[in-house]
């Protein structure tokens, strides 16, 4: 069995613990999650898997069950401890019984503040956590026993970190703050030229600082929001979608971008996007 992100809705909604992150972390950490499949495990006693695609960030995942596998587009990784898994690939998790993650979805990870971290050398593989985040801190998630205690324990530590430094890495709220206000605006065609402007930098400056807190550029970044927020739009409220909500200009410059964004996963649905636009005319 597969489910598949935007398909299988009441599955990513109802089998996950998910909760967004409090105001004064928002602009870090989009929302905090947990697997939650006991029923699921006796319904297919040989496992399933989740298939996502692509989104802007990154996801620190924290194992609290037993060794699952990652798959990053056809690359399989095995995780018997915690990872950091880029978010800009499309992925599938293979779960079975025993399986338990505890998972920080960040669109800027807080640790840039404290250590020199570009998260471009991070974006093609799974990387041990080791590095990005306190080992104590991971100790005390592993120990808590539940998801609001494990999300209150993470929520405390980058509270800490962001009051801390706050002021004091002027390319990470440069960052944060264009991937707030492309999203509450919907403007996704800015170009890198007119962003540098804003804030009297280089375009190559604003490209190396993205890079650097997203693990990848301005255009891909604003591009995969873009679609991700019109297929939710669709998903959800197909009646009053309309492609130009999202800068597109015209059907057929969405539809090129709907049928490149889904139809590059190895899922199990014939040509997704035409599934997702059938169901927007019935």
């Amino acid at each position: 069995m597969q489910h598949v992100e935007f398909f299988h809705k009441d599955h990513f909604e109802y089998r996950y613990r998910r909760r967004k992150a409090n105001q004064s972390l928002s602009q870090f950490i989009d929302f905090f999650w947990e697997t939650d499949f006991d029923a699921l495990y006796e319904q297919y006693p040989e496992g399933f898997s989740d298939a996502l695609f692509p989104n802007v960030g990154y996801t620190y995942l924290i194992n609290l069950g037993t060794p699952f596998v990652m798959q990053l587009e056809d690359e399989h990784f095995e995780m018997k401890s915690d990872g950091f898994l880029p978010r800009h690939k499309n992925m599938i998790c293979h779960h079975s019984k025993g399986n338990k993650i505890f998972g920080i979805k960040f669109k800027v990870s807080p640790v840039v503040f404290e250590k020199k971290v570009n998260f471009s050398e991070y974006k093609e593989y799974i990387f041990p956590l080791a590095y990005l985040i306190d080992r104590k801190i991971t100790e005390k998630i592993k120990a808590a026993s539940s998801f609001e205690e494990r999300m209150q324990i993470v929520s405390d530590y980058y509270d800490g970190i962001v009051e801390k430094y706050s002021g004091s890495l002027k390319q990470v709220e440069i960052v944060t703050s264009i991937l707030k206000d492309c999203a509450d605006s919907n403007t996704f065609n800015v170009s890198i030229e007119d962003l540098s402007q804003q804030y009297n930098i280089s375009s190559r400056t604003l490209q190396r600082y993205f890079e650097a807190a997203t693990s990848i550029n301005s255009k891909q970044a604003l591009q995969i929001m873009r679609i991700r927020k019109a297929i939710e739009h669709l998903t959800s409220s197909s009646n009053d979608f309309h492609y130009s909500i999202y800068g597109y200009y015209d059907y057929s410059h969405f539809y090129k971008h709907l049928k490149q964004f889904l139809n590059r996963h190895s899922i199990n649905i014939a040509q997704p996007h035409l599934q997702l636009l059938k169901a927007k005319q019935q």
